[in-house]
C-alpha cells in the first residue's frame, strides 16, 4: 500500500491555465489541469491519476486543493471534468466556491 502522507503537491500556473501536480517519491501520482476564466474563475479541465496510485484519494486531494486555492483567492470554480464534478455534488462543504450560473 502507498503511504499519501509523503504525498507533495506542486501547483503550476501559467498565464490562462495552470495545473496541480501530486508526487510521491518523485513520481507523478495525479494531475488535475485547469483554465482561468476571466479574473475570478477557474474551470476544471481534467482530472487524472496514474493506474498505480489509483483509489487511494488522490484525485479528490488535488481536488480540494483546487478548492484550496479558490478559497485564498477569492475565485469559483466550474468543474467540468466529470470526476471534479462528481467531488463537488458529493461533498457539499466545498459549495462556497463552486460557481453557480444566474440563468
Amino acid at each position: 500500500m502507498i503511504e499519501l502522507k509523503a504525498m507533495e503537491i506542486k501547483q503550476i500556473n501559467e498565464r490562462g491555465k495552470g495545473s496541480f501536480k501530486a508526487y510521491k517519491d518523485g513520481l507523478e501520482a495525479g494531475k488535475l489541469a485547469y483554465s482561468w476564466s476571466g479574473k475570478d474563475k477557474i474551470i476544471i479541465d481534467h482530472t487524472e491519476v496514474d493506474p498505480e496510485f489509483e483509489g487511494k484519494g488522490i484525485g479528490k486531494q488535488l481536488v480540494m486543493e483546487a478548492v484550496d486555492f479558490a478559497r485564498q483567492n477569492n475565485l469559483k470554480i466550474i468543474p467540468l471534468c466529470s470526476f471534479s464534478k462528481s467531488v463537488f455534488d458529493r461533498t457539499k462543504e466545498i459549495g462556497d466556491v463552486l460557481f453557480k450560473s444566474e440563468s
